[in-house]
């Protein structure tokens, strides 16, 4: 292999290396950002779990859901 088809092969090696760190950097700033849960602990989370469960109908959660937001 010659010198110069030798340093051909490079340049393309590092152009091809700067478009896929380009591709990444993209596609990883495009994801949502996933948010922690709630600590398990937190009455919001508990009141969200008791009302999945079906142990609290819509009316009472929200009811209680307001009585945590305001106080």
């Amino acid at each position: 292999m010659t010198s110069t088809a030798l340093l051909l092969t490079a340049g393309l090696l590092f152009l091809l290396a700067v478009v896929a760190g380009v591709v990444t950097v993209v596609v990883l700033s495009r994801r949502p950002r996933h948010s922690f849960p709630a600590h398990p602990d937190d009455p919001r989370e508990i009141l969200r779990r008791r009302y999945a469960a079906g142990e609290i109908d819509e009316a009472e959660y929200r009811h209680r859901l307001s009585i945590l937001s305001n106080g």
